[in-house]
C-alpha cells in the first residue's frame, strides 16, 4: 500500500494543481463576461487571497496557523466568496466551491456537511435571483458541490499519502530497533557465557601452568574450542538464526563448572525435542550456567530434564547451592535482569514459563531456576520487545 501512495512531494503538486486549475477557470469565466472596472480590480485583488485562504486551509505544514485564526479566516473566505457573487453576478459562483471545501476540509462532520449543503443551496438561490434559466441554476449548484468534494477528496488523499510515507518510515525504525535489541539480547545470551568460560579457565590455567603443565594444556585446548563456538555463535546472530543442542551445551557447562571446581550433577537425556525447544533449553543453560559462575559461589550443581503432562512440555530445572544469606530473589518469581528477563520473553513467545528464586527456609543457601516449554515448540512469528514474560505454566 506504501509503495502505491504517491509521494507527499507529487501529493501536494497535485492539490496545488488542482487549485490552480479551478482557480483559472474561474478568472476565464469572469473575464469571459466582459467585466466592468471594478469587477476588473475585484477580478485582479480577490482570488489571490482566496488562493491564500484556501492554502492556508489545506498544506499540511500551515495546521499551527490554522487553530490560530480559525474560524476568522472561514468568516473572511465566505465574505470574498459570496459580496462578489452578490455584486457582479453568477460569473463568481465558482468561487463558492471552495468555501465549501474548506467547511468539509476543517469542521466537524455534521457541521462540514450542513454548510456544504447550505453554500450549495445559498448558491442555487442566488443564481435563481439573477433570473438564470434553470439549466443554468442546476449548473452552478451541481458545480459548486463537485468542486467542493473534489477539493476534499484531493486534499484528504493528499494528508492519507503524507501519513502512510510516515507510517513506513516509523515502522522502519520500529524494524530497527527491533533488530537491534534481537541483537543486543542474543549477543548476551551467547558471548556473556562464553568469555565468562573463557576468563575462568583462563585463571585455572594461570594456576595450574607451574603445578601441572599436561592439566594447563588441556585446558587451554577447551579454551580454543570455547572461543571457536563464540566466533562461530556470533556469525550465527549475525545470520539472524541459530540452532543449539541441549546435549552440547550440558558437557561444555559440566566441562565449566568442573573447572571452577563445582560438583556437577547433570542429567539431560530428554529426547524427542523440536529444534526450537532444543535451542530455548540450551539457551537458558548457558544463562543459567554463566550466573551461577558470576553470582554465587555453590559447591554443587544440579542440572536435570523432565517431561511433564503427557510428555507435551519438557522441563530443565538449574539448581545450586551457592545462595548467600538473606537473599533477594523469593522463590518462584519472574526474572527481570537483562539475562534471564530475554530468555523469559523468549520462552513466553512458544507458550512456555521460566521460574527463578531462593529456595526459602526449606532449602537454605539453594537457588533454583526452573523453565517449562512444549516440545514440540514451534518458532515464534517475532520476538516482541516488550511483552512481558508469563508464568502461566507453573514451572
Amino acid at each position: 500500500m506504501s509503495s502505491a501512495a504517491p509521494s507527499p512531494t507529487i501529493a501536494s503538486v497535485l492539490v496545488v494543481v488542482v487549485f490552480s486549475g479551478y482557480l483559472l477557470m474561474q478568472l476565464v469565466n469572469v473575464l469571459d463576461s466582459g467585466p466592468s472596472g471594478m469587477e476588473l480590480v475585484a477580478c485582479a485583488a480577490v482570488p489571490p487571497v482566496l488562493a491564500a485562504l484556501q492554502y492556508a486551509h489545506s498544506a499540511p505544514h500551515a495546521a499551527a496557523l490554522r487553530e490560530r485564526l480559525l474560524p476568522w479566516t472561514l468568516i473572511l473566505q465566505a465574505v470574498l466568496t459570496f459580496a462578489p457573487l452578490i455584486a457582479f453576478g453568477w460569473h463568481w459562483g465558482g468561487m463558492a466551491g471552495f468555501l465549501a471545501g474548506s467547511f468539509l476540509l476543517l469542521l466537524p462532520p455534521v457541521a462540514g456537511w450542513t454548510l456544504f449543503g447550505t453554500t450549495t443551496v445559498a448558491v442555487v438561490v442566488i443564481s435563481a435571483l439573477q433570473s438564470l434559466n434553470f439549466v443554468s441554476i442546476a449548473y452552478m449548484g451541481v458545480s459548486t458541490a463537485l468542486t467542493a468534494l473534489i477539493i476534499f477528496a484531493v486534499v484528504r488523499l493528499a494528508g492519507l499519502a503524507t501519513a502512510i510515507h510516515a507510517s513506513r518510515d516509523e515502522l522502519a525504525r520500529m524494524a530497527v530497533a527491533r533488530e537491534r535489541l534481537r541483537f543486543a539480547r542474543d549477543l548476551h545470551d551467547l558471548l556473556g557465557y562464553s568469555l565468562s568460560s573463557i576468563t575462568l579457565k583462563n585463571e585455572l590455567i594461570a594456576r595450574l601452568i607451574d603445578s601441572n603443565p599436561q592439566r594447563a594444556r588441556d585446558e587451554v585446548a577447551e579454551v580454543l574450542a570455547i572461543s571457536r563456538q563464540a566466533l562461530a555463535d556470533v556469525r550465527e546472530v549475525a545470520r539472524g538464526y541459530r540452532d543449539m543442542s541441549l546435549l552440547v551445551e550440558a558437557e561444555s557447562a559440566r566441562s565449566v563448572l568442573k573447572a571452577a571446581g563445582i560438583e556437577a550433577r547433570i542429567d539431560v537425556s530428554v529426547t524427542g525435542l523440536s529444534s526450537t525447544a532444543n535451542t530455548i533449553l540450551a539457551t537458558v543453560l548457558r544463562e543459567g550456567v554463566t550466573n551461577i559462575l558470576r553470582h554465587s559461589q555453590p559447591r554443587s550443581c544440579s542440572i536435570s530434564t523432565s517431561l511433564l503432562d503427557d510428555d507435551a512440555f519438557v522441563r530443565l530445572e538449574i539448581v545450586n547451592d551457592g545462595v548467600g544469606a538473606g537473599s533477594a530473589v523469593p522463590a518462584g518469581s519472574v526474572p527481570n535482569g537483562t539475562g534471564l528477563g530475554n530468555l523469559a520473553a523468549r520462552v513466553a513467545t512458544v507458550g512456555g514459563g521460566l521460574r527463578v528464586g531462593a529456595g526459602g527456609d526449606d532449602e537454605p543457601g539453594v537457588f533454583r531456576l526452573a523453565v517449562r516449554v512444549p516440545v514440540h515448540a514451534a518458532p515464534a512469528p517475532e520476538s516482541p520487545a516488550h511483552r512481558e514474560p508469563t508464568s502461566r505454566l507453573g514451572v
